[in-house]
């Protein structure tokens, strides 16, 4: 069991940058960011591998977020840049076995963290 608890998020203005954390109470394995709007479905925002040495990311996210991680802390976290309205959402990290854009794919989930993004 792995439990995962997420902080940082909040109110930013359009253009802004903000950074997210998610804490895991032991050693993970792949690791994802996931957001969900109000009457959306969750959607896949990043993930990276164990070692740090592989990431994947949307496309609507590309080039504005960075996933990066810090095992020594069992820390990952979520980069925001340029942020835009319709990234505000409540963002959730996940631990799986291998990086994914399916949520089936994670096993554990955080709590989620509010992120809203003034125009």
């Amino acid at each position: 069991q792995v439990d995962l608890v997420e902080f940082g998020g909040g109110l930013v203005q359009a253009g802004g940058s903000l950074r997210i954390s998610c804490s895991a109470s032991g050693r993970t394995s792949s690791m994802g960011w996931f957001r969900q709007a109000p009457g959306m479905d969750r959607e896949f925002v990043a993930a990276m591998s164990w070692n740090g040495l592989e990431t994947l990311y949307s496309d609507s996210v590309k080039g504005r977020f960075a996933i990066s991680r810090d095992n020594v802390v069992n820390t990952v976290y979520l980069q925001m840049n340029m942020l835009r309205p319709d990234d505000t959402a409540v963002y959730f990290c996940a631990a799986g076995h291998s990086m994914a854009v399916l949520t089936d794919s994670y096993k554990y989930w955080g709590q989620g963290t509010q992120v809203t993004v003034s125009s």
